[in-house]
């Protein structure tokens, strides 16, 4: 991505130390987004990104991490060996109080364990078993929307379509019942509400966790061809990972694999409903190309991870001008560089046929969401069926009577999305 011509990028004012003020003059991280426009990132964090791409923010605690919202920023620091993830450290920004993302396996340690780590779950996203998922996900959408057609209406898109869809998908790719989903989809609700308390939280992750390691244990005398059976036999059997760090690898999948996805499903046809120019776009698109292009930019768009990659300084770092210190906690924020001015020509339209690969919605450098691969497949599969199946689908109630999830919560999205044709 470039500038747009004639718009220099922008750069802070003057340089930045470490010397934070323990008041409460900084602007509060999260903060509400306006309900009139539910896609859109807060406007208070936008007005703070238009004053500079790394600026100090209060968060829950009362510490003042670096939040970064410019584009080019969040990548360099993204892909920073100087930045860690590993939670343990005492200047962690925390996106709770319950601090549930300790030890969450590959996702909160730094190289060279993650990239071990890593290593041990990457061949079920290879290209070639990814594409050989296909035709089965083609099947199962096809099926869902039968049923939609079938039933009755208004009906909620969210739980007949939405949450189902990656659902299935990753349970089949683990090795988790499917009729268990019910537990681990509240099990996860649970670990980011920021209503819940520290013990309810706790209860939920230590729930999945006991989970987890019981599959492990079954699948060491029956496997099957899953992701669970190979960490069980592959991995653990092997010493190369110890039953724990098992469990908490494939809590991680279990995690990751659903509710984004099926939040930014929900977000991308609501997207498409209230701009039937782009709806038409998407409607008259030939080429897998074309597809795959547009899922890119409802990525971009919708961008539901809301919470940043947190992040700590390991060293003195400057960036843009903005010095940096060792142990600075960052709140690096992917939703709103995907919406940075100084990137991206009218980044708040949707516009389905920009060339919108980019964007920062699944993090970027090293620790860059492993399963983007499936679920890309499932949005290119899901969205276009869904739309060109059911092209007069519209939301059956009023927008400001949809619940939208809170800002605190990490992954946006919707707590039911009620939709007629």
């Amino acid at each position: 991505m470039s500038a747009p011509p004639g718009r220099e990028t922008r750069r802070p004012k003057s340089n930045t130390t470490n010397s934070a003020p323990v008041d409460n003059g900084w602007p509060p991280f999260p903060s509400s987004r306006d309900r009139n426009c539910p896609f859109d990132p807060s406007p208070a964090l936008r007005e703070i990104q238009e004053r500079a791409p790394i600026a100090r923010v209060r968060i829950w605690d009362g510490s003042t991490p670096w939040l970064v919202s410019g584009y080019q920023e969040a990548r360099a620091l993204l892909r920073d060996p100087r930045v860690s993830a590993a939670p343990e450290h005492p200047q962690y920004p925390h996106s709770t109080p319950s601090k549930f993302m300790q030890k969450l396996g590959f996702l909160t340690m730094d190289a060279p364990e993650h990239t071990r780590h890593r290593r041990f779950v990457a061949k079920p996203f290879s290209a070639k078993r990814i594409q050989a998922m296909r035709p089965p996900i083609q099947e199962l959408v096809d099926d869902l929307i039968d049923k939609l057609l079938a039933g009755p209406k208004p009906v909620d898109l969210l739980g007949s379509f939405s949450l189902p869809v990656p659902c299935t998908v990753i349970c089949h790719l683990l090795g988790v019942p499917y009729e268990d989903h019910e537990f681990f989809a509240r099990s996860a609700k649970a670990l980011i509400d920021p209503n819940a308390t520290h013990e309810e939280a706790m209860a939920a992750r230590q729930g999945l966790v006991d989970y987890i390691d019981r599959l492990l244990t079954i699948k060491r005398t029956d496997p099957a061809e899953d992701m669970l059976s190979e960490l069980a036999n592959e991995h653990v059997a092997t010493g190369n990972l110890t039953q724990q760090e098992a469990t908490q690898t494939g809590m991680l999948m279990l995690l990751g694999g659903f509710d984004t996805t099926s939040n930014t499903i929900s977000l991308s046809v609501l997207a498409l409903t209230e701009n039937l120019d782009q709806l038409a776009v998407l409607l008259e698109m030939e080429t897998q190309d074309e597809i795959e292009n547009a899922v890119e930019e409802l990525l971009r768009y919708t961008a539901v991870p809301q919470g940043g990659r947190r992040r700590v300084a390991l060293e003195d770092i400057e960036v843009s001008g903005v010095v940096i210190r060792a142990g600075d906690g960052l709140i690096v924020a992917g939703d709103l560089a995907n919406r940075d001015t100084s990137a991206l020509e009218e980044p708040d339209r949707l516009d389905l046929r920009r060339p919108a690969d980019k964007h920062l919605t699944f993090g970027y450098g090293p620790h860059q969401c492993l399963g983007m691969p499936l679920a890309r497949l499932e949005l290119q599969v899901a969205i276009p069926t869904l739309m060109r199946r059911i092209p007069t689908l519209r939301r059956a109630v009023a927008m400001n009577e949809i619940e939208f999830r809170e800002p605190a919560m990490g992954v946006y999205g919707v707590n039911g999305l009620p939709v007629t044709w």
